[in-house]
C-alpha cells in the first residue's frame, strides 16, 4: 500500500532521514521502534506531507505523493494521530471528532462515530465533555478517533503511549487491536515495545535515520542483542 523508497529528508540543512526505504502491507500492522531523534516521527512527516524529502520517492498506491500538500494526502486516505494530540482543547469530545470531517470526501459521520465508540467506549461517555478536561489516556483515546473519522485506508500513530502510566497504555492498545482486527492498515511509530510487539506484524527499528534492522516479532523475539541494543528489553 505504501512504498517509502530511498528517501532523504530533514529540517534545512539538517539531515534526518538519509536513503531510507521502507514498505507497508496492506492490512498489516507495521512498528517503527527506535531512541528519541532516530528519525521516526519526521518519517510520518514525510508520509504526510510537512516535510518532503529531498531525494527519492513516496509511493501510495501507485501514486508519488512526495510533493503532495497535505490536505491531498488526508483526503487520499491517509490519517495521522499526531504526537502530544493537538485536541481542540475548547471543543467537546463530538466536536473534536466531527470537526476532522469538515473537508472530507466521506461525509459518513454518524457511522464513522459509532465505529470510534465501539473502539473507545469511554469517548462516548465522555461525548460531551471539553477535550481539555479529559485525562492523557482519554485525550489521546480522542486523537486516535478523531484521525479515523477521515476513513483511512491507513492510519498513522505517532506515540500513542507516551506519557501514560501502564494501565491506560494497555487500554489504548487494546484499541488498536480492535482497528487492526477491522482490517486497517496502520503504520506505528513507538519507544514502548512491551505494547506494540503483540500487535505488530512487521517491525523496522531505527537509529540516527536509517533502519538497522527489520523483521517480524518472532524474528526479534528471538535476537538478544537487539532486544537490548535498541529496545531495552
Amino acid at each position: 500500500m505504501l512504498d517509502i523508497k530511498q528517501i532523504t529528508a530533514g529540517y534545512g540543512k539538517a539531515t534526518v532521514l538519509e536513503n531510507l526505504s521502507l514498505s507497508v502491507i496492506e492490512g498489516q500492522c507495521h512498528a517503527v521502534l527506535g531512541p528519541n531523534g532516530a528519525g521516526k516521527s519526521t518519517l510520518l512527516k514525510s508520509i504526510t506531507g510537512t516535510v518532503h524529502p529531498n531525494i527519492g520517492q513516496i509511493i501510495f498506491k501507485d501514486k508519488d505523493i512526495s510533493n503532495e500538500k497535505t490536505h491531498n494526502i488526508a483526503r487520499m486516505g491517509i490519517s495521522l494521530s499526531p504526537e502530544n494530540r493537538r485536541l481542540f482543547r475548547d471543543l467537546s469530545v463530538k466536536e473534536n471528532l466531527e470537526i476532522a470531517t469538515i473537508y472530507s470526501i466521506n461525509k459518513n459521520i454518524k457511522k464513522n462515530l459509532d465505529f470510534v465508540y465501539q473502539i473507545f467506549p469511554r469517548l462516548k461517555e465522555r461525548i460531551n465533555q471539553k477535550a481539555g478536561t479529559m485525562s492523557g489516556g482519554e485525550q489521546q483515546m480522542l486523537a486516535i478517533g478523531r484521525a479515523l473519522m477521515l476513513e483511512p485506508e491507513i492510519l498513522l500513530l505517532d506515540e500513542p503511549s507516551m506519557g501514560l502510566a501502564h494501565i491506560i497504555k494497555e487500554q489504548i492498545f487494546e484499541g488498536i487491536k480492535k482497528i487492526k482486527e477491522t482490517g486497517k492498515t496502520i503504520l506505528i511509530v513507538e519507544q514502548d515495545a512491551t505494547m506494540i510487539l503483540p500487535i505488530a506484524d512487521k517491525i523496522s527499528i531505527f537509529e540516527h535515520g536509517n533502519i538497522v534492522w527489520e523483521g517480524n516479532p518472532s524474528e526479534l523475539s528471538g535476537n538478544n542483542s537487539i532486544k537490548s541494543a535498541y529496545l531495552g528489553l
